[in-house]
């Protein structure tokens, strides 16, 4: 795969293909650093129980992982950079759940990558 970037659009050929597939820059660049923020074995877990459950507050997470509280923190707080998790606050809780819609986004970046 080749890559030239042209104007804040990469331009994205596969071997053997002669049409490029244009790609934002900084759409690519957020994706990258989402993607990089995802490949934990923890935030994985994370990401799990919130699916799994819609929305825990950070005692919650720590408790279910078996985790120190700073450490399932600093995990949210990696998430919450990449806007793949978002809070509500409810009274002195404050709830994490799932972006979907970035993930969904993320989901089509690589279908048009891939295909």
């Amino acid at each position: 795969m080749s890559v030239r970037l042209a104007k804040e659009v990469l331009l994205l050929t596969k071997p053997g293909e002669n049409d490029p597939v244009k790609v934002s820059y900084d759409v690519l660049r957020r994706a990258v650093l989402t993607l990089r923020a995802v490949n934990h074995k923890l935030r994985k877990e994370i990401i799990a129980l919130l699916e799994a459950n819609g929305r825990l507050t950070v005692t919650d997470l720590y408790v279910k992982l078996r985790l120190e509280q700073s450490v399932a923190s600093q995990h949210l707080a990696i998430l919450r950079k990449a806007n793949i998790v978002e809070t509500e606050r409810e009274g002195k809780f404050i709830y994490y759940k799932l972006n979907k819609e970035r993930i969904f986004e993320l989901s089509r970046l690589a279908e048009e990558m891939a295909a």
